[in-house]
Order: structure tokens, then C-alpha cells, then sequence
């Protein structure tokens, strides 16, 4: 991936605050075992969920059954935030994606995904690739794969209060 152009927002940031570096933002988004999507209705109302995800390639991955409201948004507006961090106030990195939600059908890529899934979750997020999807191991129904590149990331350190925009 190419490396963003990282700054430090000094309104919302204390002033000893110094911006976190792209590879901080990044672990953060490779562990997290949790993130929200945020996307929009067609009717303009917002919808928000927890999801498991796996970071692979650049980009933030997440799977969906194609009846799943997040889906059903996906096919008018593309566009997500996905948010990760902590509920603490004092310690942590709160992580805010933006970008495109974008239909993985590429066989390799899903098999590359699928292992992902797996080796994150210790195999208890299993899923075969079956016409240009995954499927959850001896399921029949098909489960979306969506990626998402970052176009923006804001980072949210804590106890010295910065705000870092990586912008692609």
C-alpha cells in the first residue's frame, strides 16, 4: 500500500499530542477481532452493525449474506465507515475507515480470504469458495465478500488526545 500523508489535527488534539504513525493505525486494524460498518439506506437513514473483518492486502474485508440490510444498502450506495477501537476514555486508538464497499468475486483472492478467516479466528470462521462467494463450510447459502480500500483513516489516540488523518 502506499503510504499516506499523515497529519495531526491540532484543533481536536491536546498540544503535546504527536500524530500516530500509519503503522500504529494499521496493527490496530490487522487485531481487531470487532469493527461497525455504518452504511446508508435508500431511503437516507443510517444503518449500523458490528462485524468480524480481516485486513489483507490493503484493504479491510467483510462477508454478509446478500438478504443482510448492510447488503441490501451496498447495492445503492457503496460507500461505508468502519469503526474500530476501545470504550476506555483514558488509554487506546480509536480507528475510523472510509471508503467503497467493493464485491470480491476473484476465486484467488476469496482463497486467500477464506485462510485469512480462519487463521484470524482460530478456525472458527471457516467458509469454502463457491461461485464467486464464500459459503460457510457445509452451508449452502451464499455469503458476499465485500473489500474496502481506504480512501481516509482517522485515528483517535487517547490519554494525550490527537486526531490523525492518513489520507490515500
Amino acid at each position: 500500500m502506499r503510504n499516506p500523508d499523515t497529519k495531526l489535527d491540532s484543533r481536536f488534539s491536546d498540544s503535546d499530542a504527536v500524530a500516530t504513525r500509519w503503522e500504529e493505525t494499521r496493527r490496530v486494524l490487522e487485531h481487531a477481532d470487532l469493527f461497525w460498518i455504518s452504511t446508508v439506506r435508500a431511503d437516507s437513514r443510517p444503518h449500523v452493525t458490528p462485524l468480524v473483518a480481516v485486513w489483507l492486502e490493503d484493504a479491510i474485508h467483510f462477508a454478509t449474506g446478500p438478504g443482510e440490510q448492510k447488503a441490501v444498502n451496498l447495492r445503492t450506495n457503496r460507500y461505508v465507515t468502519l469503526t474500530t477501537g476501545c470504550n476506555q476514555w483514558e488509554k487506546g486508538l480509536d480507528v475510523v475507515v472510509e471508503g467503497d464497499a467493493i464485491q470480491v468475486t476473484d476465486e484467488n483472492l476469496l482463497k486467500r480470504l477464506a485462510e485469512a478467516w480462519a487463521t484470524k479466528w482460530d478456525g472458527r470462521w471457516r467458509y469454502e469458495v463457491h461461485g464467486n462467494a464464500f459459503r460457510h463450510e457445509g452451508g449452502t447459502g451464499a455469503v458476499l465478500v465485500f473489500s474496502v480500500t481506504p480512501t481516509k483513516v482517522l485515528a483517535f489516540a487517547k490519554g494525550t488526545f490527537g486526531q490523525t488523518r492518513h489520507q490515500f
